[in-house]
């Protein structure tokens, strides 16, 4: 590691009194990880010398091949508003290495690491805005987590029918303390459910700050005695959580995918870039929704996409093309909620755009009309297919597409594949309360 990069971080963490960093990664599925240190053993760190036993991971290494290194990104290093202010406590997330010195293939970030660099030689810098949807949930009298929601606000509601206003609030401050730049937040449509949207940003960057986003919210939910909860669909009958992404292409600052001569303002590259997506949905779909739940959120009605369609305006369409053009041109992408590994999706989409760009993929025809309001027949005329139905439908399709494999690697593949199909068979052995309450009575 540069040398005054070491010494700039250990400066800082003199000056501003850090006693523990926490050295962060993700596991195959997203789900944060760290190791705790002290300020003290901060050099050995940063010289790439700490270890950690990855057969304890779930989908890392395995037992006989398990020591694994944490190469810290000294870009991300970060200090954690919430924890104390004396003995503060600071972050950065690591890379993951063999022994050998070699990038260790189950890394989620090295997936993304790849992809960007695939963009890179081609000349393009891509970028990422999320929309990030959550619920703030009650806590029992032990403390404990309910789906339970003290308000009854609605769409863009304000304080004091938003009960979650000032929690928000501190999250969005926090996030800025850290130096995360937000564009907007408001109450969303459901009761207790919000949405903050952070700023345009490289892909890499965006998905630490995606992975940060979340412990962050969760911290402060904490702090005013809530609980906030990423699920897809936590309540029926109600909306989902997305996590809506907003894609772009820029070759020397400017962004390839505007056009003003063109009728919708997009450039050819966007249009192929959207022809890639589509082609691909279908495989990506079990990294983009990985739970069971996820797919009690794509049903119609709910806002939230279950066709293979794409719209220059039309939000019941899997893509669609937010208004503003020019240098703020972008594709959206509605289908992912914030389950998925970011670094994982986002490979995902750079890469399936990018193969679009090469083959000169157009997409089908846009669909103006309302998905959710058209038959069968009607969608079979536009060309448009459904996103698989449930987890096991979207593993099939993701086996099927060499384009998957080919980003995710044989490593990643095989452990989700299998993972996911085990959770799958966990779930269709399951007796739950819908079946009690139909049949146990009844038969």
């Amino acid at each position: 590691m540069n040398h005054d990069i070491t010494q700039n971080i250990l400066h800082l963490a003199e000056v501003e009194d850090i006693e523990f960093i926490r050295l962060q990664f993700t596991d195959v599925f997203g789900a944060l990880k760290n190791i705790a240190i002290t300020k003290s053993q901060l050099v050995k760190a940063l010289n790439n010398e700490c270890m950690f036993d990855g057969a304890s991971i779930q989908g890392f290494a395995k037992a006989e091949e398990s020591d694994l290194y944490l190469h810290p990104d000294p870009e991300t290093f970060a200090i954690f508003p919430w924890r104390p202010q004396q003995g503060k406590v600071a972050r950065l997330i690591c890379d993951i290495y063999h022994a050998d010195g070699t990038p260790f293939e189950g890394d989620p970030r090295y997936i993304l690491r790849k992809a960007v660099q695939e963009a890179r030689e081609m000349s393009y810098t891509f970028e990422v805005g999320p929309e990030c949807e959550f619920f703030l949930f009650q806590n029992d009298d032990d403390g404990h987590p309910t789906t339970q929601i003290d308000e009854k606000a609605g769409f863009f509601d304000l304080g004091p029918m938003d009960a979650g206003e000032n929690a928000r609030r501190d999250m969005v401050l926090t996030l800025e303390e850290m130096g995360y730049a937000v564009d907007a937040s408001h109450h969303e449509c459901a009761c207790g459910q919000h949405e903050i949207d952070l700023k345009y940003d490289e892909a890499l960057r965006t998905a630490d700050r995606i992975v940060t986003f979340k412990l962050a919210v969760k911290m402060i939910a904490k702090r005013h005695g809530m609980f906030a909860s990423f699920m897809p669909k936590p309540k029926a009958g109600e909306h989902g959580c997305g996590m809506h992404l907003n894609l772009s292409l820029s070759k020397d600052g400017a962004n390839i995918f505007a056009d003003d001569t063109d009728d919708c303002g997009l450039s050819r590259d966007a249009y192929y870039f959207i022809g890639g997506l589509l082609r691909h949905m279908k495989g990506m779909t079990a990294v983009a929704n990985p739970l069971i739940n996820s797919y009690k959120r794509l049903v119609p009605g709910y806002e939230a996409p279950n066709v293979i369609a794409w719209s220059p305006s039309n939000r019941t369409s899997l893509i669609r093309i937010p208004a503003v053009r020019g240098s703020g041109t972008r594709v959206e992408l509605r289908s992912p909620d914030a389950a998925a590994n970011p670094y994982l999706l986002l490979a995902l989409c750079l890469r399936a755009g990018l193969e679009g760009i090469r083959n000169k993929t157009m997409p089908p025809q846009a669909v103006s009309r309302n998905l959710y309001q058209m038959h069968q027949e009607e969608l079979k005329k536009t060309g448009a297919q459904l996103l698989p139905g449930d987890l096991m439908e979207a593993l099939y399709e993701m086996e099927q597409d060499a384009l998957i494999s080919d980003t995710l690697g044989p490593h990643i593949c095989h452990e989700y594949m299998q993972a996911k199909k085990q959770e799958w068979e966990e779930f269709c052995r399951a007796v739950t309360d819908w079946e009690i309450n139909h049949y146990l009575y009844r038969i």
